[in-house]
């Protein structure tokens, strides 16, 4: 079965996830600078069969898309033209950056540690992945 991938995209920073060839649990695999992802996936597909890469959609509290959602709609053109053939889905990443942090806080990792910005990308993208496996996985019982 091929991978999922996931992006929590950012204006300077993106972290990436994937799933297990089973679909099943999603894992970190980077945080890159935002113009370094394309070339990364690029890469990264041809050494992995990959059916889908879900893209995070960052939303208010009261369901409206936030300000970044314009970079983002960029960012799936320059993905599309450059591996037409990712199939790309959006999914909503309302509060993943905040439960990233907690996951953080919750680990033990010191202080140090939590304020590397890229480990909370790919906690977010790993966080997005799952809830995206989940949401798929109930909407299919």
């Amino acid at each position: 079965m091929p991978e999922i991938i996931a992006i929590d995209f950012g204006t300077k920073r993106t972290g990436i996830a994937a799933t297990d060839p089973l679909q099943l649990v999603a894992s970190a695999l980077t945080s890159l600078t935002t113009n370094e992802v394309i070339p990364f996936l690029k890469e990264y597909i041809t050494t992995h069969d990959v059916s889908v890469c879900v893209l995070g959609q960052p939303k208010r509290h009261d369901g409206s898309l936030s300000e970044v959602e314009n970079e983002i709609k960029k960012f799936i053109i320059a993905l599309n033209n450059k591996i037409p053939s990712l199939k790309i889905e959006r999914h909503d990443e309302r509060f993943t950056s905040k439960m990233a942090f907690q996951t953080l806080l919750d680990s033990g990792i010191g202080k140090k540690k939590r304020q590397d910005k890229g480990l909370l990308d790919k906690i977010s993208a790993t966080l997005i992945l799952q809830s995206y496996l989940e949401a798929r996985n109930n909407t299919s019982l």
